[in-house]
């Protein structure tokens, strides 16, 4: 008889159900982290994620469970069925409509890259968007300012995360490819100069074409 394997032990943060779509949102992205930082398999999320609901959420748990008990629904089993149900009790659908605005206007311009790729992760996944990683790319690299897009696009990468590493202290952009270390400078005042030129030109031949 072969030795049962313990589990490890995993502690979500609580969940209290209030009407704050950031607390929401905030809870959501801890516990998918600790999901997998843990390894947690699927058939042990939902039951972890339910144990951390409080007061108003542990009152709509039960509430849900015994309504599709009536309806003979099946039960949520999960994480992702779970996941869909609290997302739309607690984000209205204007906000979902505002993050998707936000996330179709979004262009890197005064912020660092990091920055700017942050910001973007946190639009999708706030709107619960989980698409191929090659459209994400392409959403990334479309924001992009001029003068690095052209840079970035001429290298490798697998992933959002593997495009390129900021290094905020000196504003440097490095990559690896084929071994070799590549890193781009800031750009200088009239590079940036430049850069702004460009936008702006592209920005005015996209509107004629509307």
């Amino acid at each position: 008889r072969e030795p049962k394997v313990r589990e490890s032990r995993v502690d979500l943060p609580p969940f209290h159900g209030k009407e704050d779509v950031d607390a929401y949102l905030d809870w959501e992205m801890k516990v998918e982290q600790i999901f997998t930082c843990h390894q947690v398999g699927e058939e042990r999320k939902v039951p972890l994620a339910t144990l951390a609901f409080k007061g108003q959420a542990m009152y709509w748990w039960k509430t849900l469970v015994r309504e599709r008990r009536l309806h003979n629904d099946p039960p949520i089993e999960y994480w992702n069925d779970l996941r869909i149900a609290m997302r739309r009790r607690h984000i209205p659908s204007y906000y979902s409509r505002e993050l998707m605005d936000k996330l179709q206007s979004l262009q890197q311009k005064n912020m660092s890259v990091e920055e700017y790729r942050q910001r973007m992760k946190f639009y999708l996944m706030s709107a619960g968007i989980r698409e191929e990683e090659r459209l994400t790319i392409a959403r990334f690299l479309s924001g992009l300012n001029f003068v690095i897009r052209d840079r970035v696009k001429l290298l490798p990468y697998r992933d959002l995360d593997d495009i390129c590493i900021h290094d905020g202290l000196t504003n440097k952009i490095s990559f690896t490819h084929k071994d070799r270390k590549i890193v781009f400078n800031p750009l200088t005042p009239p590079q940036v100069f430049e850069d702004k030129k460009q936008m702006k030109r592209k920005k005015k031949e996209r509107e004629k074409r509307k």
